[in-house]
């Protein structure tokens, strides 16, 4: 997994989400909900790679809504990609 604007890549076993991807690279990710899909916070746009990414469930669709998060952007804690993905934060 690749990281902008940081420009650092991890590699990490199958079934890891993004947002453990983001912690192994050291790159901090937002998430008052302990990595539930409850608060939003953890949000990321896929910039390449999306094909590799599972369709967004309805707990990360219900949250999104609920935070107001932009619908272009998946959560990270409920994203475990199948392939190399690249993608960025706002925060960062």
């Amino acid at each position: 997994m690749r990281f902008r604007p940081s420009d650092r890549s991890v590699r990490v076993p199958v079934g890891t989400t993004l947002l453990e991807a983001a912690h192994r690279a050291e790159l901090p990710v937002a998430r008052a909900c302990g990595a539930r899909g409850l608060c939003g916070r953890c949000g990321m746009r896929v910039l390449a790679g999306a094909a590799g990414l599972e369709p967004e469930g309805a707990i990360e669709t219900r949250a999104k809504q609920r935070n107001r998060v932009d619908p272009a952007e998946r959560l990270s804690c409920q994203v475990t990609p199948t392939g190399d993905v690249l993608v960025t934060a706002r925060y960062w």
